[in-house]
């Protein structure tokens, strides 16, 4: 009998890949992430949206130890790692879930001196320890799979931002990862590279690779996510269906997040919603405007400056106009 495609078997009874509970991460005495827990299954697309400071990249670049989590536990494919620890066991369990994940950050992180497969081939031969012939192939595969057939001895010197990103999600993919980690992937690319970019990231949660997704690109969210997490002072404030969280959202930290971002980022998308611009005409419509058209206040915008996933909040004490307290 025919093993099922993962596609075929409804997501509830699909296997949990990602388990982590009680995730939290300090940098000094500031608290990013607050006791995160979250469980994905095998072929879920998660897409965490927030506004900036709100912990998402931090949370990211904790699943694959880029970040020391401070407690917490993480589970990827069957491996388990209690954060914080030390020792050999804990050291090797850090390196097999690392070797399970895949993650493209919002640059390129490209070899400028390597042309696109030399970047594809490095880890495979260097950390696998794959043959260069078999790496090579595979590496051409890859290429083409994300559009780059004509672009294989191209260096990054002589690529467009959008091309660049897919040469990473071609090294990513390389190391046959079980989860891809993907940070804000379409950030650095003008308005007009974006679409090829997400087009490739489509196809890959098409193909049932498990994906978890910090993103502001609204659309791709609703069309592609299995899963919308809504996320905000180092808290996951709701989670749902993306018809779910966009157009019935519960919180009214989601709502306002909602109402002030999509105008901007998917006006198509909030034009379906009847949200047309930020203007006090939603304040007074209330409740029959559209679900997301709701009274409230302005969200506060935190001041952030550079630090690990480049959405660190400053500290009172460094932030401009707000004397120390202490």
């Amino acid at each position: 009998m025919a093993t099922p495609s993962p596609a075929s078997v409804p997501l509830a009874e699909r296997e949990v890949i990602v388990k982590i509970e009680g995730l939290q991460k300090y940098f000094g005495k500031l608290h990013v992430l607050k006791g995160v827990d979250l469980e994905v299954r095998k072929g879920e697309v998660i897409v965490l949206i927030g506004p900036s400071g709100s912990g998402k990249s931090t949370f990211l670049r904790c699943l694959n130890f880029l970040e020391d989590p401070t407690t917490g536990d993480i589970s990827i494919g069957g491996v388990h790692a209690m954060c914080g620890g030390h020792g050999k066991g804990f050291k090797q369990a850090v390196h097999e879930i690392r070797m399970k994940c895949g993650m493209v950050f919002q640059e390129f992180n490209l070899f400028p001196h390597k042309d696109a497969t030399e970047n594809v081939i490095e880890a495979p031969v260097l950390v696998k320890g794959e043959k260069k012939e078999d790496a090579v192939k595979k590496a051409h595969e890859l290429l083409t799979k994300v559009g780059l057939a004509e672009r294989v001895d191209y260096f990054p010197s002589q690529l467009s931002g959008g091309q660049k990103q897919r040469v990473a999600i071609a090294r990513a993919l390389a190391m046959d990862p079980l989860l891809m980690l993907f940070d804000e992937p379409t950030s650095a690319l003008d308005p007009e590279l974006i679409g090829e970019v997400l087009k490739v990231m489509k196809e890959l949660a098409d193909g049932g690779m498990t994906m978890i997704v910090v993103s502001h690109e609204m659309g791709f969210a609703r069309d592609v996510a299995d899963r919308v997490v809504y996320m905000d002072e180092g808290y996951f404030i709701e989670q749902g269906p993306p018809d779910e969280v966009f157009f019935n959202p519960k919180d009214p930290r989601t709502r306002q997040f909602l109402r002030h971002i999509l105008p901007e980022v998917d006006p198509r998308h909030a034009a379906e919603l009847g949200i047309t611009e930020m203007t006090d005409e939603y304040e007074a419509a209330g409740d029959d405007a559209s679900p997301i058209a709701q009274p409230g206040t302005d969200l506060p915008k935190t001041p952030t400056g550079p630090g690990p996933g480049g959405e660190m909040p400053l500290d009172a004490s460094d932030r401009p106009g707000e004397p120390d307290d202490s």
